[in-house]
C-alpha cells in the first residue's frame, strides 16, 4: 500500500482520478489526510451521489482489499466485531468427551481457541494490513452501535475475552457513510474529517458518466446529464443521483442509442426515477426543450 509516498491531495486525486473516480478540492484533501492522519472520513449526502464508490475507490488506489459493514436497524457487536462458532464447538466438545478427556479447564481452553471464533467486518479489518473499511449507512444503526463504533475507532483495538486485547498493526483507512435518515451523533462526527457530498453540477457530472462509460456517445451522455439535472431542480420525493445518471446512460446504451429524444427518455425513465409520483412529474416537464438546449 503507497501511503506514506502520497506527496499531497493533488497526488491523492491522481491516484483517484486513475481508477475513474473524480473528486474536488475538498474530498482530495479529506482523503489525504485521513491517509496521513489515521482518521476517518465521515461522508454524508443523499444516496447515490458517490459516498460508497469512494472507499472502493480508495482500496483500487492504495492497493489495498475493500472490507465492507453493512449497517441497518438492529445491528450489533456480535454481529460487526465477532462471534463464536457454536456448531464446531459442540462438535469438538463430544469429539472430546468420546476421547474419554474430561478435564474441564482443558476443555474449556479449546473451546474458546482462535480457530473457533469467527470474525466479522471490523474485526478483520482490525486485522488486514493494509485496507480500507467500510462502515456504509451507518444512520440506520441505534445509538448503541454508534458508541461502540467511536469507541472501537478511538482505539483500533478490541478485547475479546476469552483471548484477551486484539490491537491494529496500523489503522485502517476507514470511510464512514450517511444518507442521513437521522442525525448521527456528534461524538462520532467530531472523530471524523466530514465531508459533505453534493450533487454534482453539470460539467464535473458529465465527465463522470463520460469517465465511467467511455462507450456512450458524447451527445447522449449531455443529454442524459442535462435530463437529470433538470429533473433536480423539480420538487421529486426521491431525486436522482450520480448513480443513477450513470444508470440511464448505460441503459440508453444497451438499447443502441447515440442520442435521446423526449419519446425515449419517457421509455426508461425507470432507470433514473424510483416512484410514480416522480416518474408522472418528469412525464409533465417539456423534455423536448430541455434536449434541444444541448447542441445538436
Amino acid at each position: 500500500m503507497v501511503v506514506d509516498g502520497l506527496n499531497g491531495p493533488d497526488e491523492v486525486r491522481a491516484r483517484l482520478e486513475k481508477t475513474g473516480y473524480l473528486v474536488d478540492d475538498g474530498l482530495a484533501v479529506a482523503c489525504f489526510l485521513a491517509l496521513r492522519l489515521h482518521r476517518p472520513i465521515f461522508c454524508e449526502g443523499d444516496a447515490g451521489v458517490g459516498k460508497t464508490a469512494l472507499a472502493s475507490a480508495l482500496a483500487e488506489a492504495i492497493g489495498a482489499p475493500l472490507i465492507r459493514l453493512q449497517c441497518y436497524e438492529g445491528i450489533d457487536a456480535s454481529q460487526a466485531l465477532y462471534d463464536w462458532d457454536f456448531p464446531r464447538q459442540l462438535l469438538h466438545l463430544r469429539a472430546a468427551e468420546a476421547a474419554g478427556i474430561t478435564d474441564a479447564d482443558r476443555l474449556e481452553g479449546e473451546l474458546y481457541d482462535r480457530r473457533f471464533l469467527i470474525t466479522r467486518p471490523l474485526l478483520q479489518a482490525l486485522e488486514t494490513h493494509p485496507c480500507v473499511l467500510l462502515v456504509d449507512e451507518v444512520d440506520r444503526a441505534d445509538d448503541e452501535f454508534e458508541a461502540f463504533l467511536l469507541e472501537l475507532l478511538s482505539e483500533y483495538a478490541v478485547t475479546v475475552p476469552e483471548l484477551g486485547t486484539l490491537r491494529a498493526e496500523s489503522p485502517p483507512v476507514v470511510v464512514l457513510t450517511s444518507n442521513r435518515t437521522r442525525e448521527v451523533h456528534d461524538a462520532l462526527k467530531r472523530r471524523c474529517l466530514y465531508h459533505w457530498f453534493d450533487h454534482p453540477g453539470f460539467a464535473r457530472e458529465l465527465a463522470i458518466v463520460r469517465r465511467r462509460l467511455p462507450e456512450v456517445t458524447a451527445r447522449l451522455a449531455e443529454q442524459v446529464t442535462a435530463l437529470v439535472q433538470a429533473l433536480r431542480t423539480e420538487d421529486l420525493l426521491k431525486p436522482p443521483g450520480v448513480a443513477e445518471t450513470i444508470d440511464w446512460a448505460e441503459a440508453l446504451h444497451a438499447l443502441g442509442a447515440t442520442e435521446m429524444d423526449a419519446e425515449l427518455a419517457v421509455a426508461t425513465l425507470g432507470s433514473v426515477l424510483k416512484y410514480r409520483e416522480d416518474a408522472e412529474r418528469a412525464r409533465g416537464l417539456d423534455l423536448t426543450s430541455i434536449l434541444s438546449a444541448r447542441g445538436a
